[in-house]
């Protein structure tokens, strides 16, 4: 079988450009340059952006993954392909941390709802009951030993993840996350004890 035409014209020594128009036509060798190229820079952008190695090599495979998938959308005139890299990097990135610090947040949240659930009640009785329930949740808060009550706190109530509050409060990430499971858990025992 004939090499590809690809192959005959060097990869390496093709420009950004020409790997584009070849992915285009699906040339996965072309991709493979192109990946050869900037994998390293891919990386280092997404580990900077979300703090973790194994979400970083998740966003680099969906940048190159939606390299393939977009190339054909890719305007020569309107910047380096280094450039284009570097925005799909940033957005996938910034997705993949908003999506899983929402995911967390859901998780906990619903973990907490469903231990206090309130029946459904009409008009005025549900705003009592809920009212009633945001108070029990405030005294429970407030009885918590201050640095967990912190972590709770920037969790949930300022969308933070655990990387990010143990970067601001200059803490290891192994203590946030003790801090997080012994206050939720002092929290789901107070709030057990008010409800009954």
């Amino acid at each position: 079988m004939p090499p590809r035409q690809s192959e005959d014209t060097g990869l390496p020594n093709l420009t950004d450009e020409l790997l584009i128009d070849l992915i285009v036509q699906r040339d996965e060798a072309a991709l493979g340059e192109l990946y050869d190229r900037y994998a390293s820079l891919v990386y280092s952008i997404a580990l900077r952006i979300t703090g973790d190695r194994q979400t970083a090599e998740e966003v680099m495979q969906d940048v190159f993954q939606n390299i393939w998938q977009t190339a054909g959308g890719f305007r020569h005139q309107s910047g380096a392909v280094v450039g284009w890299i570097i925005g799909i990097t940033r957005h996938r990135a910034i997705d993949t941390l908003r999506s899983k610090r929402e995911r967390a947040r859901n998780r906990e949240l619903t973990r907490i709802e469903a231990a206090y659930f309130l029946p459904n009640s009409s008009g005025v009785e549900q705003d009592l009951e809920q009212r009633a329930l945001r108070q029990a949740v405030q005294a429970a808060l407030a009885d918590l030993p201050p640095t967990q009550r912190q972590a709770i706190e920037m969790a949930y109530y300022g969308g933070m993840t655990q990387t990010e509050i143990a970067k601001q409060l200059g803490e290891p990430l192994g203590t946030i996350k003790t801090r997080l499971r012994l206050g939720l858990s002092k929290l789901r025992e107070l709030l057990r004890t008010l409800a009954e």
